[in-house]
């Protein structure tokens, strides 16, 4: 038992901040049965007023020295009856406690102003984090929202640590610094990014569900400049037909056309735009497109902006956005999961990142997502926060995402 990777979580609802900390340790250590070498800990915006007393109280209970987490407009974890519960609106607190044997944990907190620019060699990223590539470490990022430099983070990270799971998400919870919460080795902090990288004796798997499904074909990018898309050809028997370019919004029109009415309906309000983050894969499948907000059109030039930059050769695809959208895509993405997961790689532990537009505001019903992923992955501890923009792998890269929930499947080699 000494060398297995242990993994316990408690969720408390009461509204005293004391007797909320006090059953998460109790529950978190009666469950882990072993000595602690991390702690993840998400606290509900319904406490932002005593976020400054939280690390204190943990000090004071908890024997475990590394220690990272954050706030959010809600939190996840398991409720004492043993239920996954997402709590939205209303106090909560969820303490998940890892024993990692042959595991290094290593915390950070960075500032913008520490960050390298873009043109920086990996050796400079590598100096900043402290843990060298070839131990091959996997990332968990929470980050203030308000923070103009997170793409820039992860760039650099994919830059120096290319292949490593990189994921987590921007607290949530408030429109000003001073109701966000960073917490890292038992400090309060309201900007920059808290992490720990871990790299040794683990297995981090990523799930992405964008909650969105694909209409129409896949386009390529005949011309694009910046964000804008200027010119887009049709696939046709998986290769493009080489010249016959058209304005965008009048493939889009054509597009809506085709569409049953409940769906362009859909359209005027969830009407979005993947972009394929694999220039060589030939067969796309779901999953493989990254989700881009579609920011305007401009009718005399036949162009449409969305929200990512572009290039000619680039294929899209558009996509729409629903409560069955979104519960489909989760089901698509976690059944591939367990088709391509050995049968014997029992799942330790999940944390879960959904944005904070989904939960029972998206499905009409608490818990849908962590629910979900239970039914897939049996009695795995779930735990996590709702996030103002999530982070997750799609192809090669690691992305900000928005109204998308973020897995982490913890394994043992």
């Amino acid at each position: 038992m000494s060398n297995q990777i242990r993994w316990a979580n408690a969720l408390s609802t009461r509204p005293s901040l004391e007797a909320a900390v006090e059953e998460v340790v109790e529950r978190a250590e009666k469950s882990l049965q072993a000595t602690a070498d991390l702690g993840l800990v998400f606290i509900s915006s319904a406490f932002a007023s005593e976020y400054t007393r939280l690390m204190p109280l943990l000090q004071e209970r908890l024997s475990v020295k590394l220690l990272i987490g954050c706030s959010g407009g809600g939190v996840i974890g398991m409720s004492r009856y043993g239920e996954a519960q997402e709590v939205e609106g209303q106090p909560g607190l969820s303490l998940t406690l890892l024993h990692l044997p042959d595991v290094k944990v290593q915390p950070f907190h960075l500032l913008p102003e520490v960050l390298p620019d873009l043109d920086s060699s990996p050796d400079t990223w590598v100096n900043l984090i402290g843990v060298a590539p070839e131990t091959r470490p996997h990332f968990i990022l929470f980050s203030d929202p308000f923070l103009s430099g997170i793409n820039d983070l992860l760039e650099g990270l994919d830059f120096a640590y290319p292949g490593a799971v990189k994921l987590g998400g921007l607290a949530s919870g408030g429109n000003v610094r001073g109701n966000i919460g960073l917490f890292c080795n038992y400090k309060l902090h309201r900007e920059g990014t808290v992490g720990v990288a871990l790299s040794g004796n683990i297995i981090l798997e990523t799930i992405v569900a964008q909650g969105c499904r694909p209409i129409g074909e896949t386009y390529r990018v005949t011309e694009g400049e910046r964000n804008i898309v200027l010119g887009l050809e049709e696939q046709g028997n998986d290769v493009f037909s080489n010249g016959n370019s058209r304005p965008p919004l009048e493939v889009l029109r054509d597009l809506l056309q085709g569409l049953s009415d409940n769906d362009r309906l859909l359209a005027q309000n969830s009407l979005f735009v993947g972009v394929a983050r694999d220039e060589f894969k030939q067969e796309l499948q779901h999953g493989d497109f990254l989700i881009r907000n579609l920011l305007g059109v401009d009718p005399k030039a036949g162009a449409i902006a969305i929200g990512d930059r572009v290039r000619p050769g680039q294929r899209i695809k558009f996509h729409l956005r629903d409560a069955d959208a979104s519960a489909d895509d989760l089901e698509m993405m976690l059944k591939r999961y367990l088709q391509q997961t050995p049968a014997d790689a029992d799942a330790l532990g999940a944390l879960m990142f959904p944005c904070v537009g989904r939960g029972e505001g998206l499905y009409g019903r608490p818990n849908f997502d962590s629910q979900l992923l239970r039914r897939y992955l049996k009695n795995v501890p779930v735990s996590g926060f709702f996030c103002n923009g999530e982070i997750g792998p799609v192809g090669s890269g690691t992305f900000l995402h928005g109204y998308t929930s973020v897995f982490g499947i913890c394994r043992q080699p």
